[in-house]
């Protein structure tokens, strides 16, 4: 007999607004473009996130399965760190990730080389740069597969809650996961979850190999002027060398009366001593004390930017007692026009 207390089950149905778990409608067929897009990155994220974190890190065991809330909330454990990073363009929609406390711990561990780490912001924020990665994967290798370089997310919001508090897509959603392992040999779960939008709009440019409708109503007011389309008897084009200006600056009489008016424009001028990639457990593990070695050789010119454009090379001078720079090489138009592209 029932002494009255409401199971977990049925506390996560209450808070779901269900009463019993039904069945995700979603065809299998739809999530199969996606798995084999997911499974192609899988080499690529576990490189990237073996550079991050400085050990070997693998994901396996990808499954990509229709699913909804109250299917999916019983697979969880009670309480959860979640990581929205929606889609903000491309394939605009709901898209985030989940795993448990414990593998939130050891990934935040693994990254700042600390034991017994507690869940607090700075472990949220190592959480979402992680996520961020690969999230940022998935796009780059989505913008190959579809042509879509429209495709971007928002920034990840990582968040530890109880499993009924996580903000899932309303309707049926796809769900990936996969086995995580840190070099540990004892994988962590990891959910991926996108949004009908998102799975549907990623699921038909694989299959079109095209961009998605964002990018290609563009080309809407051009359909049945197509080479082939009935009633189409369109002569080939006439072909003819194009003759680009050259890249000198030449200004007419009218230009150098006009620059006048920006004479007085303020614009921020930097010197660069030199640059250099660390990774984010280096990152946070400096202190007072730290030396950080540049790219750039003693004695070597330093970089001169305005408005963050290389424009000329320099060496560094004490005038007083501050620093200065003095102009040693102007760069070059075609440079300039280098860097901007």
């Amino acid at each position: 007999m029932s002494d009255g207390a409401l199971s977990q089950a049925e506390i996560d149905a209450l808070l779901s607004g269900g009463n019993t778990a039904q069945p995700a409608s979603g065809n299998t067929n739809d999530v199969s473009a996606i798995k084999d897009y997911l499974n192609g990155t899988l080499p690529a994220q576990s490189s990237n996130l073996s550079a991050m974190t400085g050990g070997n890190v693998r994901l396996t065991g990808l499954s990509v399965s229709p699913s909804n809330r109250d299917v999916f909330l019983p697979q969880l454990p009670d309480m959860v760190t979640s990581v929205k990073i929606d889609f903000t363009s491309g394939f605009p929609g709901e898209h985030l990730f989940i795993m448990s406390e414990d593998a939130a711990k050891a990934i935040a561990s693994v990254m700042n080389k600390e034991e017994n780490i507690s869940l607090d912001a700075m472990a949220m924020s190592v959480i979402g740069e992680v996520v961020s990665q690969i999230a940022g994967t998935e796009i780059t290798v989505l913008t190959t597969k579809t042509g879509n370089t429209s495709i971007a997310a928002s920034p990840p919001e990582a968040a530890n809650v109880p499993k009924a508090a996580v903000a899932l897509p309303p309707n049926d959603f796809t769900v990936a996961s996969y086995d995580v392992d840190l070099g540990s040999g004892a994988p962590h779960k990891i959910w991926e979850i996108f949004g009908p939008s998102v799975s549907a709009g990623i699921t038909a440019a694989l299959r079109a190999g095209t961009p998605g409708p964002q990018n290609a109503a563009g080309g809407a007011g051009m359909s049945g002027m197509g080479i082939g389309s009935p009633g189409s008897f369109m002569q080939p084009p006439g072909v003819q060398s194009i003759q680009f200006p050259g890249l000198s600056p030449k200004m007419t009489m009218r230009e150098q009366g006009n620059i006048g008016l920006l004479m007085d424009v303020f614009m921020e001028m930097t010197v660069e001593l030199g640059r250099t990639r660390k990774l984010i457990k280096e990152i946070l593990s400096m202190g007072e004390g730290t030396i950080i070695e540049l790219d750039k050789l003693a004695g070597e010119p330093v970089d001169i930017l305005v408005n963050h454009v290389p424009i000329a090379k320099g060496e560094v001078v004490v005038i007083d007692e501050n620093f200065g720079v003095r102009v040693t090489e102007i760069v070059s138009p075609a440079e300039r026009m280098n860097e901007l592209g």
